[in-house]
């Protein structure tokens, strides 16, 4: 059995306050091609399909039409809420499409009831916490989330003889995050791989970085589009797997309409058309400034070149410099203009340039003169 692996496609995300819908618009098209040629026999979505508990009307209608268009292609699609979901939300109409092929997992009560597919038994396990397990077994012992899970599945009755694929959005120990996921401080919510053992295959989400965690049966397929410019050196995929005596898993390339990158330079390097006019300069971009004097309007003036500039930060020795501003010494026997002199330099780690030193000096007696 051929299977696609999707997570984390958070529908109606805004990255640094631009809207992503036309970028997923793009990339689900792309997703869809991909699924054509593959021609799998499910389609795996493993939670965190939007972006927030109440999603946008956009992000609404874009999951709409994605999974009416599957409906069309009579392809089986398993979807699995996450943390970023709300699972009533997600699970409304469940029941009235199933027919259609298209699975939603439903809230969890307690039960989660497989969905066989030719010889293999599907399981839809939505995010969860150790208080949405003990309201229903407060007899087990569900201190921990790597407890929640494991009680969920021992209710499941798994029979290994048989093949059996889980969907769940959790944080399974030892996966590599990114800085845009909602990871506990302390990893208080990770779960121990061990827990999954009785199944052939675990469709992860939650972390956006694709990634196995188990080679061959325990994988993070990573986020369709770069949510965060600490993702840009990911390779966004498709995760493809065919099950078997030992599951064979590959990726198919994603290519965004625009990518999310870094680059840095001085402003006048980087605002060089003999530096910019073969790039992508359409592409989402973190500017790095090393200019060691702070550019004026330098967002306005590079916005002209790039126009989806979306942050730009400085790495100069100002930057750099961790010193902890501490108390002056004989501040009683210093000058305004020596005060200020070395307030300057502990906070740049440059000293004052002649010019500044003259417009303070000037400023400083403009201010006395003003008090007398």
């Amino acid at each position: 059995m051929k299977l696609i692996h999707l997570s984390d496609l958070h529908l109606g995300k805004r990255v640094n306050e631009v809207s992503m819908i036309e970028e997923q618009k793009y990339i689900l098209d792309q997703i869809l091609n991909i699924i054509d040629g593959e021609k799998p026999d499910a389609v795996l979505i493993a939670g965190d399909v939007y972006d927030k508990s109440v999603p946008s009307a956009e992000a609404v209608e874009l999951l709409d039409d994605f999974l009416c268009r599957l409906a069309e292609r009579k392809q089986e699609v398993f979807v699995s809420s996450g943390n970023h979901d709300s699972p009533e939300r997600l699970a409304f109409g469940g029941r009235l499409i199933d027919g259609t092929g298209i699975h939603l997992s439903p809230v969890y009560d307690g039960k989660v009831a497989p969905i066989r597919v030719k010889d293999v038994n599907f399981y839809m396990l939505p995010f969860i916490k150790p208080a949405h397990v003990r309201r229903f077994f407060p007899e087990e012992p569900t201190e921990s989330y790597t407890d929640a899970v494991r009680v969920a599945i021992k209710q499941m009755h798994i029979d290994t003889r048989e093949q059996n694929v889980l969907l769940t959005h959790q944080f399974v120990t030892g996966a590599a995050a990114s800085g845009s996921e909602e990871v506990s401080v302390g990893g208080t919510d990770n779960v121990d791989a061990s827990v999954f053992e009785d199944f052939d295959y675990v469709a992860l989400g939650h972390i956006h970085g694709p990634q196995n965690i188990v080679p061959g049966k325990i994988r993070y397929c990573g986020t369709p589009l770069k949510y965060s410019f600490s993702e840009c050196c990911h390779q966004k995929s498709v995760t493809v797997v065919e099950l078997g005596e030992e599951n064979r898993i590959r990726t198919v390339p994603l290519i965004p309409k625009h990518d999310m990158r870094e680059i840095r330079g001085t402003y006048a390097e980087l605002a060089a058309r003999s530096y910019w006019e073969n790039t992508a300069a359409e592409d989402y971009l973190h500017i790095i400034l090393t200019d060691e004097e702070d550019v004026p309007e330098a967002m306005g003036r590079l916005l002209a070149i790039y126009p989806n500039l979306m942050k730009i930060t400085y790495d100069n020795a100002r930057t750099r410099s961790s010193a902890v501003i501490q108390a002056l010494e004989n501040i009683q026997s210093k000058s305004q203009l020596e005060l200020f002199r070395e307030l300057y330099e502990t906070q740049n780690g440059q000293p004052m340039s002649d010019i500044q030193e003259q417009y303070l000096q000037e400023l400083i007696e403009s201010i006395w003169e003003g008090e007398k």
